[in-house]
């Protein structure tokens, strides 16, 4: 069914992803594929630079790596169908190369109830929805 699975985690709102990583594990378990966990961070815009450490970006990397490494071991699956990464970009125009360049047959994705915010400017997972060349499947 879905050998490829992609699921994008928002690390400031890990709990979200649970309900798609459970979702995940079930379509992976079913057909032995695999499950990939990303994270996409912000840029950081080059006027601020100047008033970051120098090794602040390197650091947001490692900090990040670590906290979804912490989630993908969580997975229940064996150890070499979970792979996690750290994307750097805007999360759906990241979520979907990622899923193109890792030839992922299904995104899930954990949502919540969209604020009035989302409702004007569209939220990520509406975005992957739309544009996603694969099957895209959000949990909440």
């Amino acid at each position: 069914m879905y050998k490829s699975i992609l699921v994008p985690v928002d690390l400031a709102e890990a709990e979200l992803a649970g309900p798609a990583i459970t979702a995940a594990e079930g379509f992976a378990t079913q057909s032995e594929g695999s499950i990939r966990l990303v994270y996409v961070r912000s840029l950081v815009p080059i006027t601020y630079m100047e008033f970051v450490p120098a090794d602040f970006d390197a650091g947001q990397q490692s900090e990040s790596e670590a906290k979804l490494a912490e989630i993908a071991a969580k997975v229940n699956l064996p150890a070499e169908r979970v792979s996690a990464k750290v994307l750097v970009g805007s999360v759906h125009g990241e979520v979907l190369a990622e899923a193109d360049a890792s030839g992922a047959d299904l995104i899930v994705i954990g949502s919540h109830e969209p604020g009035m915010l989302a409702y004007v400017i569209g939220s990520n997972a509406s975005t992957i929805v739309r544009r996603a060349k694969c099957s895209v499947l959000v949990v909440r």
